[in-house]
């Protein structure tokens, strides 16, 4: 099974950690936030992830150099000339997931952190049979920080 990971944002919210280490390699409890993410995809059975590079690529690459040998997973990179939004490298990227097979894929963004449930998001997906699966939490409105929220029906 295959893991599209979104990892080109350019991490502006967590300045000045960001300057000099692309977002998803700030540490969240004592290790890089992208580690969290690809140990839970290992532990139900992802062999491969994708990660869509852009803002500092060569730091993260090297950085998963070691995840990859490390964790017995492949890691390949699908990289964004320019931002293409949310998206986009999912397009990009679409030659190094569908392979025709039909086997469904992870796609997550690389810094949202919190207790992974792969397991019954994968089990879910296929007792339904839908085309995707999209997994959500319910959030108070009163939690939301109003400077990221424009518009609220």
């Amino acid at each position: 099974m295959k893991a599209l990971i979104l990892v080109g944002g350019l991490g502006t919210r967590l300045r000045p950690l960001t300057l000099s280490l692309p977002k998803p390699l700030v540490d969240f409890a004592n290790k890089p936030m992208i580690l969290h993410q690809i140990e839970a995809l290992k532990a139900v059975g992802v062999d491969e992830v994708v990660l869509t590079v852009n803002y500092q690529a060569e730091v993260m690459l090297n950085f998963l150099k070691d995840v990859e040998e490390k964790l017995e997973i492949k890691i390949t990179c699908s990289r964004e000339t320019e931002p293409v939004g949310t998206a986009g490298p999912l397009a990009l990227a679409r030659d190094k997931l569908v392979d025709g097979s039909g086997e469904t894929f992870f796609v997550l963004n690389s810094d949202v952190i919190s207790e992974y449930s792969f397991r019954e998001m994968i089990d879910f997906h296929e007792a339904h049979g839908g085309e995707a699966s999209i997994m959500v939490t319910k959030v108070r409105l009163s939690d939301l920080i109003s400077s990221y929220v424009i518009t609220y029906e």
